[in-house]
Protein backbone atom coordinates (compact mmCIF):
# COMPACT_ATOMS: atom_id res chain seq x y z
CA UNK A 1 0.00 0.00 0.00
CA UNK A 2 1.29 3.46 -0.90
CA UNK A 3 1.15 6.02 1.89
CA UNK A 4 -0.27 9.38 0.85
CA UNK A 5 1.14 12.41 2.62
CA UNK A 6 0.29 16.06 2.10
CA UNK A 7 2.98 18.56 1.19
CA UNK A 8 2.03 20.48 4.34
CA UNK A 9 2.83 17.44 6.49
CA UNK A 10 6.24 17.06 4.86
CA UNK A 11 6.93 20.75 5.44
CA UNK A 12 5.94 20.38 9.12
CA UNK A 13 8.16 17.33 9.58
CA UNK A 14 11.17 19.08 8.10
CA UNK A 15 10.52 22.27 10.08
CA UNK A 16 10.11 20.42 13.39
CA UNK A 17 13.36 18.50 12.79
CA UNK A 18 15.15 21.75 11.94
CA UNK A 19 13.82 23.51 15.06
CA UNK A 20 14.83 20.63 17.33
CA UNK A 21 18.34 20.77 15.82
CA UNK A 22 20.66 18.57 17.91
CA UNK A 23 17.74 16.87 19.68
CA UNK A 24 15.15 14.50 18.24
CA UNK A 25 11.75 15.96 17.51
CA UNK A 26 8.68 13.75 17.73
CA UNK A 27 4.95 13.75 17.26
CA UNK A 28 1.89 12.10 15.79
CA UNK A 29 0.71 11.43 12.24
CA UNK A 30 -3.05 11.85 11.83
CA UNK A 31 -5.42 11.25 8.96
CA UNK A 32 -7.71 8.65 7.44
CA UNK A 33 -6.84 5.27 5.96
CA UNK A 34 -3.42 5.51 4.32
CA UNK A 35 -3.54 9.32 3.96
CA UNK A 36 -1.52 11.38 6.42
CA UNK A 37 -3.13 14.80 6.67
CA UNK A 38 -1.60 16.22 9.86
CA UNK A 39 1.69 16.08 11.71
CA UNK A 40 1.09 17.10 15.32
CA UNK A 41 4.23 18.00 17.28
CA UNK A 42 4.57 16.58 20.79
CA UNK A 43 7.06 17.16 23.55
CA UNK A 44 9.98 14.75 23.57
CA UNK A 45 10.09 13.60 27.20
CA UNK A 46 13.06 11.22 26.80
CA UNK A 47 15.85 11.56 29.35
CA UNK A 48 18.44 12.14 26.59
CA UNK A 49 16.69 13.84 23.68
CA UNK A 50 19.88 13.90 21.61
CA UNK A 51 19.70 10.14 20.97
CA UNK A 52 16.17 9.07 21.96
CA UNK A 53 12.58 10.16 21.67
CA UNK A 54 9.56 9.51 23.81
CA UNK A 55 6.27 11.11 22.83
CA UNK A 56 4.59 12.89 25.74
CA UNK A 57 1.93 10.40 26.95
CA UNK A 58 -0.61 13.21 27.32
CA UNK A 59 -0.35 13.93 23.60
CA UNK A 60 -0.87 10.25 22.81
CA UNK A 61 -3.92 9.94 25.06
CA UNK A 62 -5.44 13.11 23.68
CA UNK A 63 -5.02 11.98 20.07
CA UNK A 64 -6.48 8.52 20.71
CA UNK A 65 -9.45 9.99 22.62
CA UNK A 66 -10.11 12.43 19.78
CA UNK A 67 -9.98 9.57 17.25
CA UNK A 68 -12.49 7.54 19.26
CA UNK A 69 -14.77 10.58 19.27
CA UNK A 70 -14.71 10.76 15.46
CA UNK A 71 -11.57 12.82 14.92
CA UNK A 72 -8.69 11.88 12.66
CA UNK A 73 -7.11 8.47 13.13
CA UNK A 74 -3.68 8.07 14.69
CA UNK A 75 -1.94 6.64 11.64
CA UNK A 76 1.48 6.72 13.22
CA UNK A 77 4.33 8.64 14.74
CA UNK A 78 7.33 10.63 13.68
CA UNK A 79 10.76 11.47 14.99
CA UNK A 80 14.04 12.77 13.68
CA UNK A 81 17.55 11.38 13.50
CA UNK A 82 19.47 14.68 13.69
CA UNK A 83 22.89 13.14 13.00
CA UNK A 84 21.83 9.95 11.24
CA UNK A 85 19.97 8.53 8.32
CA UNK A 86 16.22 8.03 8.08
CA UNK A 87 16.12 4.29 8.71
CA UNK A 88 15.00 2.66 11.96
CA UNK A 89 17.83 2.55 14.48
CA UNK A 90 18.52 -0.31 16.87
CA UNK A 91 16.65 1.66 19.54
CA UNK A 92 13.69 2.14 17.18
CA UNK A 93 13.66 -1.60 16.49
CA UNK A 94 13.84 -2.37 20.21
CA UNK A 95 10.73 -0.19 20.76
CA UNK A 96 8.75 -1.63 17.86
CA UNK A 97 5.28 -2.79 18.90
CA UNK A 98 4.17 -4.45 15.67
CA UNK A 99 0.99 -2.34 15.68
CA UNK A 100 1.14 -1.72 11.89
CA UNK A 101 1.29 2.04 12.36
CA UNK A 102 3.48 4.23 10.18
CA UNK A 103 6.69 5.78 11.47
CA UNK A 104 8.13 8.77 9.66
CA UNK A 105 11.82 9.26 10.28
CA UNK A 106 13.39 12.58 9.32
CA UNK A 107 17.10 13.04 8.61
CA UNK A 108 18.91 16.19 7.60
CA UNK A 109 18.04 15.67 3.94
CA UNK A 110 14.97 13.45 3.64
CA UNK A 111 11.90 11.83 5.16
CA UNK A 112 11.19 8.10 4.97
CA UNK A 113 8.10 6.17 6.01
CA UNK A 114 8.14 2.74 7.66
CA UNK A 115 5.39 0.34 8.74
CA UNK A 116 5.88 -1.19 12.19
CA UNK A 117 4.95 -4.83 11.50
CA UNK A 118 5.26 -7.92 13.67
CA UNK A 119 8.37 -8.84 11.65
CA UNK A 120 10.03 -5.44 12.08
CA UNK A 121 9.94 -2.25 10.07
CA UNK A 122 9.10 -2.33 6.37
CA UNK A 123 9.87 0.62 4.09
CA UNK A 124 6.70 2.22 2.75
CA UNK A 125 6.51 3.93 -0.63
CA UNK A 126 4.74 7.26 -0.47
CA UNK A 127 3.37 9.93 -2.75
CA UNK A 128 2.80 13.57 -2.03
CA UNK A 129 -0.80 14.73 -2.40
CA UNK A 130 -2.39 18.14 -1.96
Amino acid sequence: MIVEVTSGVLATLNEEARKAAAEECCGLLLGRGARIEQAVPAANVAADRTVHFEIDPRSLLSAFKAARAGGPEVIGYYHSHPTGICVPSKTDKDHSTGDSRIWAIISESEVAFWRDNANGFVAQPFRVVG
